[in-house]
């Protein structure tokens, strides 16, 4: 095959592993880990150095963000047991009004709530969103289904710490504090300028409250608690505009999101996410600024700032909860950590054979005459995976790790690659992903409403994303 040999191997292990994840069902940890084998093996790497490459490459990426995942985890399994997200909602509504809500809404859940893994999140704050919906005018509903999809979905790929921004920061070797420098402002304008056509087109006929959202059932249609801050309101939507689903979701938001009824304020309940996010800021300015002081690089690494940010946690929900609840919290931190830990571990399998087998070389070749090429070949690679397995973070890791070789050698900022990859996986979320089905059904919305404020909504800030990271690559 000559020098084409390893890009062709490297499309064959790519359509085979979608293939076992789509057709054969088995684990997309399995089928990544048996896609480097067979790319390194095609690849001319040898048995002996494919598996060596395998371990390495697992290995380098796991001291790279591993812990950095179980500490985030973690914090946001706290800060979800002190009752923050509730009181943190019910706050913005009363500051910032009706109008604003979904803004203020789907920003904090793309950005700051994002320490929170992405499934316990979305549990936690859609019959916030739900019942916030029909209390905000026409189309409340369309509009917070609207933001809920984008802060999760965005959230995850582009901001620190979500996990598909973590896995890939690790992947390409940034700075974890400029990871979060260029994807924080990045994340936040893509869901204010997707949520905003959203809304336009929305109120031009693209939304059928009809046809796009369920009906009450008389068990839903009782009014919400006056009080929002309170933990009553995650369990029932109020009567009026709007609508929500018929499925019985009270019982399992009763079980996830139920608090103790005495619960630290809110700003005690943020605090711990404070320093955190303080210290990993200052590191990275720190960094762009060029200060070699000892003390500032400890202080500002990402490792210190989530581990204070954990460390405060549990010192208010000690004082704060039931004996044995930040044990039960820990447990069930460390249960979903796991998950994440292995798929971005064999994902930095993946990128390290690409790597071995020269598909970079190859690569630079072809794309090496201008910035724009590479990021949007990034983008494609990692939203036809994203289209064909339905995972952001693996579609994501996936496509980061197949270039991860060719970015130190091209004249493109690795942090736009990162960048790049995670809004290309963005990129139609449909009925393949657990995230859309749990959005239609926690959201009272039909599979047609659902197709229009996951599947399209999040797709067009995939496009606003990589136009936004084209725009900065021009100057960077």
């Amino acid at each position: 095959m000559g020098s084409a040999a390893p890009l062709v191997h490297t499309a064959i292990a790519i359509t085979g592993l979608v293939v076992l994840i789509l057709k054969a069902k088995v684990n997309p940890a399995l089928a990544l880990v048996l896609g480097a084998v067979y790319l390194g093996l095609a690849g001319g790497l040898g048995a002996e150095r494919t598996l060596e490459t395998v371990n390495k490459g697992f290995g380098a990426l796991m001291a790279e963000v591993g812990l950095l995942i179980v500490l985030g985890v973690l914090l946001g399994t706290l800060l979800s047991a002190l009752g923050a997200i509730e009181k943190l909602v019910a706050l913005l509504l009363r500051v910032l009004g009706p109008r604003r809500m979904p803004y203020s809404f789907a920003v904090t859940v793309g950005t700051v709530l994002q320490s929170i893994f992405a499934d316990v999140l979305l549990v936690m704050t859609a019959p916030l969103a739900r019942s916030l919906g029909t209390r905000i005018g026409p189309y409340g509903v369309a509009r917070m289904a609207a933001a809920m999809a984008l802060g999760v979905e965005v959230g995850i790929a582009l901001s620190v710490p979500g996990v598909g921004a973590l896995a890939l920061a690790g992947l390409l070797d940034i700075p974890l504090g400029i990871m979060l420098l260029y994807g924080f402002p990045l994340a936040a304008v893509t869901i204010v300028c997707a949520l905003f056509l959203f809304t336009v087109v929305s109120k031009r006929g693209f939304w059928n409250p009809e046809r796009d959202e369920l009906v009450l059932s008389m068990d839903e249609k009782r009014p919400a608690p006056a009080a929002p801050a309170e933990h009553g309101t995650a369990g029932h939507a109020s009567a009026g505009q709007g609508a929500v689903g018929h499925e019985p979701v009270h019982e399992p938001v009763r079980e996830t999101a139920q608090q103790p009824v005495r619960t630290p304020p809110l700003a005690l309940s943020l605090a711990p996410l404070l320093p955190a996010l303080v210290m990993i800021a200052t590191g990275a300015f720190a960094e762009v600024a060029g200060w070699g002081s000892p003390v500032v690089r400890f202080l500002g690494d990402p490792l210190m700032g989530l581990l204070t940010g954990l460390v405060c946690a549990c010192l208010v929900a000690l004082r704060s909860l039931p004996p044995g609840a930040v044990g039960e919290a820990f447990g069930q931190g460390f249960r979903t950590s796991g998950q994440i830990l292995i798929l971005t571990g064999v994902g930095g399998s993946l990128a390290a054979v690409v790597e071995a087998v020269g598909l970079g070389d190859l690569v630079k070749d072809s794309f090496s005459a201008s910035t724009w090429a590479p990021l949007a070949l990034v983008w494609v690679i990692a939203a036809v995976l994203h289209m064909a397995i339905g995972s952001v973070t693996t579609s994501a890791i996936t496509a980061a790790g197949i270039l991860a070789p060719v970015a130190p050698q091209l004249d493109v900022q690795p942090v736009l690659v990162a960048l790049a990859a995670g809004a290309g996986s963005l990129f139609a979320i449909h009925a393949t992903s657990n995230t859309f089905w749990l959005l239609q059904t926690l959201l009272g919305q039909t599979t047609r409403g659902t197709l229009k404020t996951c599947t399209v909504t999040v797709s067009g800030a995939s496009v606003i994303a990589l136009l936004l990271i084209q725009g900065m690559s021009l100057v960077m």
